[in-house]
């Protein structure tokens, strides 16, 4: 078992520099919630699909991730940065959304009806958001400054090996000959799909523990904990607080939140529209009921899995470079090439040549999922970070609950009902995204709230 050690930072006062093992250690849970992450990114447009639901339908089929995190986030973010439980700030939340995750994960692919896997979804997505938040958190708590690069993209790098594992488990088990690709239940949905999903509920849990034991909090001080107790107002205290937070938000949050506008945007559409791109241009079929759909969905776990093998193996490369070279740049680069990768995508009909946009979109999703915070964790207050990083994951579901609105209007009339289109289309956004880094300047200090 990997037990944390650190030796004291001077001049940081109650932060403590972590070796490289406790790190590992402290960001283990982070791969539960990214093999659960990754589960919905490949399955639940099969899911729905073969339950009936037509394409037109899929934006509002996924709102559950986008009205979750735009609810859950910064109230949880605000609530961790006044628990003082004696069981930490952050672990208590931690546990309660694994729970929840894993109870969602071995019920989904039971579902009987559309609207029965979007409900589980909007409960399983709730879950996911009331560990993530505070994860971020976690992470900026135990860290110094010059060490947030490596903490959030050893994230990155869980979020890579988590999601790969959760898209090759069906094709994996079809390898071993454990299962039949052919081989469906009475709602339609492959048993690949729920030997995945009952994978995933233990995983979930198992990490999130192991992070919980291994890891402790780094603990208030007697006075921080006396303020904390000494604020009154209860719940209307945290929206206060959280609105205070909005008021004095660092100009490189604001920019931030452009450029979230554009690439989760477009990550929000690929997920959607992946498999039924790859139906169409590598099986040729549109058509749910022909076995050339399940082999997409298949495949769609391959290059789902194959940016997220990228996407481990880059993000130390990654942390690495942002400390010669600075974040910004290694995030202008990274969606840049993303982007442009991805838009190549649909142009290609042979499966062997995707390796192509798979390496651009791996180094661009690695970028997404740790530098960001290692831009922005060196400029809000400590006792806030749970707000701030809450905020700044409403940066992240805002763009997602306008592609739900927005996108069946965008694919109609402008892309043509053509899912290759939507795809070139995510990619153009991810260009655009890298584009809007360049507004980004040195990081600016906040006022305390």
């Amino acid at each position: 078992m990997i037990v944390a050690k650190a030796e004291k930072v001077e001049n940081v006062s109650s932060v403590i520099k972590l070796n490289f093992g406790s790190i590992i250690a402290m960001n283990v849970g982070f791969f539960g919630i990214q093999y659960s992450f990754g589960l919905q990114q490949t399955n639940m447009t099969p899911i729905y699909s073969y339950l009936g639901a037509n394409a037109d339908q899929l934006p509002l089929l996924n709102l559950a991730g986008p009205m979750t995190g735009l609810i859950i986030q910064p109230i949880i973010g605000a609530m961790s940065d006044k628990t003082t439980s004696r069981f930490g700030r952050r672990r208590p939340y931690f546990l309660i959304g694994a729970i929840i995750c894993s109870i969602c994960l071995f019920a989904m692919p039971y579902s009987s009806s559309i609207w029965m896997a979007a409900g589980i979804l909007w409960i399983l997505d709730a879950g996911n958001n009331i560990t993530m938040e505070p994860y971020r958190a976690f992470v900026s708590d135990k860290l110094p400054s010059n060490q947030h690069a490596l903490g959030f993209l050893t994230q990155s790098f869980f979020t890579g090996l988590g999601i790969t594992l959760a898209n090759l488990t069906p094709g994996i088990l079809i390898a071993a000959g454990l299962i039949g690709i052919h081989s469906r239940s009475d709602n339609n949905i492959p048993y690949t799909t729920y030997a995945a999903f009952f994978i995933g509920g233990i995983v979930s849990i198992g990490s999130i523990m192991f992070s919980c034991l291994t890891t402790k909090e780094t603990p208030l001080s007697e006075e921080e904990v006396k303020k904390v107790k000494a604020e009154s107002g209860g719940i209307a205290r945290i929206f206060k607080d959280i609105i205070a937070a909005f008021k004095v938000m660092p100009s490189t949050m604001k920019k931030l939140g452009a450029v979230y506008l554009f690439n989760w945007y477009a990550m929000f559409v690929y997920w959607q529209f992946i498999t039924l791109c790859l139906a169409k241009t590598i099986y040729n079929t549109t058509d749910a009921g022909f076995d050339g759909f399940a082999s997409a969905q298949l495949l769609t776990g391959t290059v789902n899995g194959g940016y997220n093998v990228v996407t481990f193996i880059v993000a130390f490369p990654l942390a690495f470079f942002a400390r010669k070279i600075t974040a910004q740049k290694v995030h202008l680069i990274s969606l840049l090439f993303g982007g442009l990768c991805l838009i190549c995508l649909p142009m290609i009909h042979n499966s062997t040549l995707l390796f192509i946009p798979i390496i651009g979109l791996g180094v661009a999703w690695a970028s997404m999922m740790g530098t960001p915070y290692a831009m922005l964790a060196g400029s809000i207050p400590k006792a806030k970070t749970g707000i701030f990083m809450g905020i700044l994951n409403m940066f992240i579901v805002l763009p997602m609950l306008l592609e739900t609105i927005t996108f069946k209007y965008v694919y109609k009339y402008l892309l043509g009902h053509n899912p290759e289109n939507a795809i070139i289309f995510a990619g153009a956004l991810i260009t655009i995204a890298g584009i809007m880094v360049l507004l980004i300047n040195k990081k600016d200090n906040v006022t305390a709230v």
